[in-house]
């Protein structure tokens, strides 16, 4: 078993795994001001919960775009498992072949999406990634990352609509009771959900054409099960998506 952590701009998400299986997955809010200390106390008490003790754990490996926290992480799962972990990076192998124009301008959390994937599903591959921000992973039909997208997360487009429109509030993410809103409130939620499933489809459309045949589409993230639904175009939710490709990565770079 192997604890697996992709620490995000806004969420820490923790699992463990056994041979290929997510045996429980866990979100903690990315704090940076946090010391290895209370970061290792965090992450022992899910394990606690989950009744996993330290022996059980032969390793552990991390994926991370807030490098102000990358190295807090890793001093705190260290302390915990009293044995190195690996970081998603330069030198680690992955096996994914990145035909952009700088590799190594490739966020883990893609990388690590991308590889998963490949492992899980038929190319071609479009692989959503919705959190603070929402990325598209564009997979072809060879088995090579040929390029994305990244675009505002819903989160993100919300806290600017409340920001800027002072009579509007904050409110939950959830799809209103009417899809044409009848207050303030559902029109927001409207607006907020539905775009970002249109959003999806339309992207999709797009992505098809210019790869010129039909893609495997899948959507993972914390916000994916709010939009997904939604969607008109059929799109596979896979929640464990990244975890299962840290994973497979882990096992690559086994000593």
């Amino acid at each position: 078993m192997i604890l697996a952590i992709d620490i995000g701009n806004t969420n820490i998400v923790i699992g463990c795994i056994r041979k290929g299986e997510c045996l429980f997955v866990e979100r903690l809010s990315t704090v940076h001001t946090k010391t290895e200390l209370e970061y290792a106390i965090d992450i022992k008490n899910v394990l606690d919960i989950y009744h996993i003790r330290q022996e059980q754990l032969e390793g552990g490996i991390i994926s991370s775009v807030v490098p102000q926290v990358t190295r807090a992480a890793k001093l705190a799962v260290e302390k915990i498992l009293k044995k190195e972990v690996l970081i998603v990076g330069a030198g680690i192998r992955t096996g994914l072949n990145i035909r952009i124009d700088n590799p190594a301008q490739l966020g883990s959390d893609l990388v690590v999406d991308s590889v998963a994937g490949i492992a899980e599903y038929p190319v071609p591959l479009l692989i959503f990634d919705m959190g603070t921000a929402n990325t598209v992973c564009v997979i072809d039909r060879n088995k090579n990352y040929i390029g994305g997208m990244i675009y505002p997360g819903i989160g993100v487009s919300l806290d600017s609509l409340t920001a800027h429109a002072s009579q509007l509030g904050g409110i939950s993410l959830e799809a209103p009771e009417h899809m044409i809103g009848k207050n303030t409130v559902e029109c927001m939620k409207s607006g907020v959900i539905y775009s970002a499933a249109a959003a999806m489809d339309g992207i999709i459309d797009r992505l098809e054409e210019a790869l010129g045949e039909a893609a495997t589409v899948i959507a993972t993230g914390g916000l994916a099960k709010r939009i997904v639904p939604h969607c008109r175009r059929k799109v596979i939710l896979d929640d464990n998506l990244l975890l299962k490709g840290l994973y497979i990565i882990y096992q690559k770079n086994r000593k």
